[in-house]
This record gives C-alpha cells, sequence and structure tokens, in this order.
C-alpha cells in the first residue's frame, strides 16, 4: 500500500485533538494499519483521549493476533473494546478528563480487501469512479434522517449537527460497527476527521482526488478546508494499492 496522511489544527482551534496513525508496513499480525481518533473533553481532554486511543489500540494489536482472515473484524472490534477500556477508566479517574471520548475510525488491507471499524463521526471513504461513504456517521442528526424526521439538505445545516452518539471511551461499553469490502488497486481509500467533511462535500473530495496525486490531494485537503474557515480540526489519510 501506498498512503499519505497529515493532520492541521485548523484556524480556530488552539489545540489539534486529532490524533492519526499510518503505516504501510506490518504492525503486529496486521499487514499495513491506519487510523484516524478525533478527540472531544474539557482543556486538552480530547487530545489525551484521541492520542489514549490510538496508542491503546496499538498495544492490543502487538500482544494479540488472530487465526485466519475470518476473524480480523473481530480484532479490530476487540481492539478497539480495549481502546474504550482504557480512555473510560481514565476519564473516571482523572477529573481533568472527566467525560472525555474520541471518534475511531480504522482500516488495514488484507488479500485485496478493506477491514474496517468504526466510532463516531470522522469517516472512510472509498473512491473510484464514484465516491462512496463506507462508514455510518453515529451522530443525532444522521440518526433523525434515517428515521425520516429530517432531510439530508436540512442535517447539513442543523444546530445540533456535531452531537455524536457513540465515541470511544464516553461509556464503559462500545458499540463499533465492522465491515469488509473487496479492494481493487486502483481504488483510494480516504479515512478523514468531520473538519475536512464539515468543509468539503463528497464532491470537492472526489474532485481533489482525481485531479491530483495522493500527497498534492493531502495538502489540499487541508488548504481548502482552512480556506473556507478552518473551524475544527483537519486529519486526512488516503491511501491507494499503487503509486499514482
Amino acid at each position: 500500500m501506498i498512503s499519505f496522511g497529515k493532520s492541521d489544527t485548523g484556524k480556530v482551534r488552539d489545540i489539534n485533538e486529532d490524533f492519526i496513525y499510518v503505516n504501510d508496513e506490518k504492525v503486529g499480525s496486521l499487514p499495513n494499519l491506519y487510523i484516524v481518533s478525533d478527540g472531544m473533553g474539557g482543556h486538552k481532554a480530547g487530545e489525551i483521549a484521541s492520542s489514549l486511543a490510538v496508542n491503546s489500540f496499538l498495544d492490543y494489536v502487538k500482544n494479540n493476533t488472530f487465526a485466519n482472515d475470518d476473524e480480523i473484524l473481530d480484532f479490530l472490534v476487540n481492539a478497539i473494546d480495549y481502546a474504550n477500556k482504557m480512555v473510560y477508566e481514565k476519564s473516571i479517574s482523572d477529573i481533568k478528563c472527566n467525560g472525555m471520548g474520541a471518534t475511531f475510525s480504522v482500516c488495514t488491507f488484507v488479500n485485496n480487501k478493506i477491514y474496517a471499524a468504526h466510532v463516531g463521526d470522522s469517516r472512510i471513504y472509498l473512491i473510484n469512479k464514484q465516491i462512496h461513504q463506507l462508514s455510518i456517521d453515529h451522530t443525532y442528526v444522521n440518526e433523525m434522517v434515517r428515521v425520516g424526521k429530517i432531510t439530508q439538505r436540512q442535517a447539513k445545516h442543523h444546530p445540533q449537527k456535531n452531537i455524536i452518539t457513540r465515541a470511544v471511551g464516553i461509556n464503559e461499553n462500545i458499540e463499533v460497527d465492522a465491515f469488509v469490502e473487496p479492494y481493487n488497486q486502483n481504488d483510494f481509500v480516504l479515512i478523514c476527521s468531520d473538519g475536512l467533511t464539515s468543509m468539503l462535500d463528497d464532491k470537492e473530495i472526489f474532485d481533489t482526488i482525481k485531479n491530483n496525486d495522493l500527497k498534492s490531494s493531502i495538502i489540499k485537503f487541508i488548504e481548502r478546508a482552512n480556506e473556507k474557515g478552518g473551524y475544527d480540526n483537519i486529519s486526512v489519510i488516503l491511501i491507494s494499492g499503487v503509486l499514482k
């Protein structure tokens, strides 16, 4: 795999509460690994939540294994469960971290398949001739869209659009989405925090990737998000099977 990743504080926030991990090489039993985590909480607590979530996840991956490809999704979910436990325990033992949490979106590529697990409102996209959002936003507004209370158009400008319904570390137990998708070498996979998707729509994301190489796409994503206000931290990982 070939990948690039970058995280930017944006134009408004003082602290970058996002944390990313990018590795095209083997990590424990996994042949590669890519993670975006967007932290939330009080002063610096979001920064602690995202970094603790990712590092706890990595600890699990490096110290445990799976028997075959059929167990990869369960392995990713178990690793997030472990990260959730670590963040939750920190949040209830340290008053400065009380209530902190983090989104968590992770992918690994094995035998022409994407194995992914996801919690929160960071996103995972598959991009080929079209752009497909593989992950589901765990937000209050998206849930209202799902049950037909509001439209997608209304959701985009809803005052409660940033309220998430699932996050690592918020509760003792966590519900994780996990999925596997076929992957072709000419496909791209994008993992990003909502600091990108709140500023750029899917068409802008698609056009940027189709008109630039991997590294240039990452740079342009962050530049354009900041040009539009940069109201949140912006984290982006872009992955391809071949060097474009």
